[in-house]
């Protein structure tokens, strides 16, 4: 009797990891009704954009047999007894505007403030789709700090993915109104997409934002969907087996946990009586190379583990003691940096750009020094050309490219590759991410994916519109509209024509505009050639 959707949602939020047995041992404890008394799901709450001119469910679970009433504005919207769990009361369509006011009344009374009725727009796809206004803000510092839009909000829905079976609700979430505090955790896409929607048609706009960076196209797909590809349904197929996908991820988390510990443990940038970072230190023996590049000598190449880089620079007594910014462009694969042995900065795979606050006090007159301990997953490491490298205090800028000295910590084989890839899994964010959406009116969808299906192009074409005509069956609301952006320019450009997959891959989504009431926008020249995340959004 506790075998719903709901109970199953709850319960995930609860698992604890490598934990084996926790959860049977909380539907023991925990299985009293949930249903004693009348919820909603995350995305009706307050401050909601519903979709004006239409038909919208106001739906959530209850006691069954419970007789639960929506008043809209203080006018009854109408009754109904829960069923199953679960109720839905559907509004007549409300004209653009707000802000209105919701009460759900059963054994317990609930309120929905702050209501608005606009476009509502679903907001899909990869990473391109996720990125948000945090790694664009320098590009456009304006759109941050001027940002005071009440009528433009956002619900993130938290990423997750679930391989066993659709999902009613999601764990956490709430609208976002368009404030300098928030417009940071936006999807940058999706934010102007809403921001020329908003003021084209002068009316509030909602962006419901469902994004997973790496995914695939599959992992978006029904269950059913996926029954005319049974090669992803056998992918899966072992996966859906939570304690054997339990114990595959716990053994991922060793092997990385492992090569982690064992590259700290015989790092000699870490082992030594003065550690490689502190300024001190003396690298007059250390060799040298010139970056930004990625390192082209044989032996350092070919190199998994860590190689420590140095440089100095000489500051005025002018930008002494004054707060600085360090840009570090991007760096394959995870980096530490430290300035006059101070930590300034972390990051962990080589995609974010490497923008790092320098304290005051820490920059000091005459030399200082830049250390950067550079973890390399595979070879292949180094700094990513044509990407800013230099520090900025006050009116100085130091240019950071040039020479550099290294040497490498350690050297140990590779990282061995995790056995589950939850980014390429099939239907997991459909279940986890999507399902949770279907029973809102929305007007449309707006998709910004195909890296992770590159190497497939010729499936991507089938594939592609497949889902499309998924979406639209699973909402059941029509041919909704479905906008979708063509791969932008990536990788170094070639002098002769060559084989490319991603040229392909573009070709595939341009046959898919056959699909109806679908548009693709254009892209091509707003990529940049050393970053899959073009920040021009």
């Amino acid at each position: 009797m506790c075998n719903t959707n709901l109970q199953k949602t709850w319960l995930r939020t609860l698992k604890i990891r490598y934990v084996a047995g926790l959860a049977s041992v909380l539907v023991i404890m925990l299985c009293p009704p949930l249903h004693a008394e009348v919820s909603l799901p995350r995305l009706l709450s307050d401050g909601v954009v519903l979709q004006r001119d239409t038909a919208n469910r106001i739906w959530g679970w209850a006691a069954e047999g419970e007789t639960v009433s929506v008043k809209f504005d203080g006018q009854e919207a109408g009754t109904v007894v829960a069923e199953n769990g679960e109720w839905q009361v559907l509004l007549e369509p409300v004209s653009a505007g707000g802000p209105h006011l919701l009460e759900i009344n059963g054994t317990n009374q609930l309120e929905i403030s702050d209501v608005y009725f606009g476009e509502v727009w679903v907001a899909s796809g990869q990473s391109n789709m996720q990125l948000p206004m945090e790694r664009v803000k320098q590009r456009y510092p304006d759109e941050i700090s001027g940002a005071n839009n009440p009528l433009i909000r956002m619900f993130t829905v938290p990423r997750d993915y679930d391989l066993e079976q659709p999902q009613a609700d999601v764990d956490s979430g709430e609208w976002n109104t368009t404030i300098p505090q928030n417009i940071l955790e936006f999807s940058a896409t999706a934010y102007f997409f809403a921001k020329d929607l908003n003021q084209d048609l002068g009316v509030p706009v909602g962006i419901i934002s469902s994004n997973y960076g790496g995914s695939t196209a599959e992992g978006w797909m029904s269950e059913e969907a996926l029954a005319e590809y049974p090669h992803f349904l056998e992918k899966i197929s072992p996966y859906r087996d939570r304690a054997y996908l339990d114990r595959v991820l716990e053994a991922d988390k060793e092997n990385e946990d492992n090569w982690h510990r064992n590259i700290d443990m015989l790092d000699a940038g870490l082992t030594g009586s003065v550690k490689w970072f502190d300024d001190s230190h003396d690298i007059s023996t250390w060799d040298k190379l010139v970056l930004p590049a990625i390192f082209e000598d044989e032996d350092l190449a070919s190199t998994s583990g860590v190689i420590w880089l140095k440089r100095e620079f000489t500051l005025p007594a002018s930008a002494a003691g004054k707060p600085g910014q360090l840009m570090l462009g991007a760096m394959v694969d995870a980096d530490t940096t430290y300035v006059n042995g101070v930590e300034v900065g972390n990051i962990t795979y080589r995609y974010p750009p490497r923008l790092y606050t320098i304290n005051e006090n820490l920059l000091r007159e005459g030399i200082n020094t830049i250390t950067v301990r550079l973890t390399c997953n595979a070879g292949n490491c180094g700094f990513i050309t044509d990407k800013p490298y230099r520090l900025q205090t006050g009116d100085t800028t130091i240019e950071l490219g040039g020479p550099w000295a290294y040497r490498v910590g350690v050297k140990t084989e590779p990282m061995r590759p995790a056995v589950f890839n939850r980014f390429h899994q099939p239907m997991g964010f459909y279940n986890a991410m999507l399902a949770p959406l279907l029973k809102t009116s929305i007007r449309g969808v707006i998709w910004y994916q195909g890296e992770s299906n590159v190497s497939r192009a010729e499936e991507y074409t089938h594939l592609f519109p497949a889902m499309i005509r998924d979406w639209r069956k699973q909402w059941g609301i029509g041919d909704f509209p479905f906008i979708y952006v063509q791969l932008a320019n990536y990788l170094e450009a070639q002098e002769q024509p060559v084989e490319s997959a991603w040229a392909e891959l573009r070709d595939a989504q341009l046959s898919t505009l056959a699909v109806p009431n679908t548009a693709m926008a254009v892209t091509i020249d707003v990529g940049e050639w050393n970053d899959i995340h073009p920040l021009n959004k």
